[in-house]
């Protein structure tokens, strides 16, 4: 899992109590006493910085690391998170998982810090019940499922993502396929003699050129909540992110990076170019094509370091653990469950019923 980030505390000025960011107000308020803080956060959208990728890749850069305060590390032996807490803090169980199986983790070098956030907009409230009404659609679910809802356990979570801009400058030359038809005969099953069409392909060389930039292609730099639940979330607004503040964090969890700029660069750099080769087979003329070899030019490349808000449920039913997620932004859902087997007996059972129906109609026209 990746890494819980203890942030700066924010006191209630009418009971002394931590203030924590809250997502329908857009400020900051006393869980407690309801006071909202007197503390401004800039929730303008303001100019955000892109850092050189070559440079920082080669490290010749001013990168920000570590936390400016003392910090103490645990790591979680059952999901293998490592959380970041002050040092008085005494953590029982970790925030992940619930496991107590917390042993003390020095970490080997200190991490980037984010220098901008996308807050909180979907309240808990907001959370809880988007969540509950996709249970209620999912009808393979055992019933048991969908009567506990499990929303108790919702909680919210800002991950970690590195973004990557890029302007690149293809080439392609490929074969391209022209579709045309031909009359041949054949006999059928009965001796008798028939006409068909054939498809055949006339092959061209082809040549063009695509000019493409890459903006804001996203990374998750955590591995603890399933990649493929957290693309169909994506994309995060990130015209909307706002300079990093203590503020917009507060009382949150937030999750340090485990996977860094080099792996993510690598993972962002073939996404693109599995993107680029797909806009290029677009240009293609024909029907098909084949022997495809794109040539591409990579400049402008910059990457900067964000943290993104989802609303994340784990929970186990029976053996096996399953995830659920909300984009904390735009409410967008995707999530795991398991399937009741007599529902998908039924389910097959109905298939098959339909299928001998509409063979049974068909064989008597």
């Amino acid at each position: 899992m990746a890494e819980e980030v203890a942030q700066q505390k924010f006191a209630c000025p009418a009971c002394g109590a931590e203030a924590v960011w809250n997502p329908t107000k857009q400020a900051l308020v006393c869980p407690f006493c309801g006071t909202t803080s007197p503390a401004q956060l800039d929730t303008t959208s303001g100019k955000i910085v892109e850092h050189d990728l070559v440079s920082a890749l080669r490290g010749i850069t001013d990168d920000k690391r570590g936390w400016q305060t003392e910090k103490r590390y645990v790591k979680c032996r059952s999901c293998q998170a490592i959380s970041v807490l002050d040092p008085e803090r005494q953590a029982q169980r970790c925030e992940f998982c619930g496991s107590a199986e917390l042993v003390p983790y020095e970490q080997t070098k200190d991490a980037f810090r984010p220098e901008s956030v996308l807050p909180f907009k979907v309240s808990e409230e907001k959370a809880r019940e988007g969540i509950r009404a996709w249970y209620g659609k999912l009808w393979l679910a055992p019933n048991a499922l969908k009567r506990r809802a499990l929303t108790d356990t919702v909680k919210g979570v800002y991950l970690p993502y590195w973004t990557f801009d890029a302007y690149v400058d293809a080439t392609w030359t490929a074969e391209a396929g022209h579709y045309y038809y031909t009359n041949e005969s054949y006999t059928d099953g009965s001796g008798r003699l028939q006409t068909r069409q054939a498809q055949h392909v006339r092959w061209d060389p082809a040549a063009g050129r695509l000019q493409h930039f890459f903006d804001d292609d996203l990374v998750c730099a955590t591995v603890g909540v399933h990649s493929a639940l957290l693309r169909g979330i994506e994309p995060f607004p990130t015209a909307e992110l706002k300079d990093y503040d203590p503020g917009f964090v507060a009382g949150w969890v937030v999750e340090r990076y485990q996977i860094d700029l080099v792996a993510a660069a690598k993972t962002a750099r073939d996404a693109m170019d599995a993107k680029l080769r797909q806009l290029c087979a677009e240009q293609i003329p024909g029907d098909t094509y084949r022997n495809l070899d794109v040539r591409s030019n990579y400049s402008g490349q910059t990457f900067k370091h964000i943290l993104a808000p989802i609303w994340l449920l784990s929970y186990n039913f029976g053996a096996r653990a399953f995830q659920a997620v909300m984009n904390g932004y735009t409410g967008a859902i995707q999530g795991e469950y398991p399937k009741s087997w007599i529902k998908v007996m039924l389910l097959v059972i109905a298939i098959i019923v339909a299928l001998v129906i509409a063979l049974s109609l068909g064989s008597h026209r």
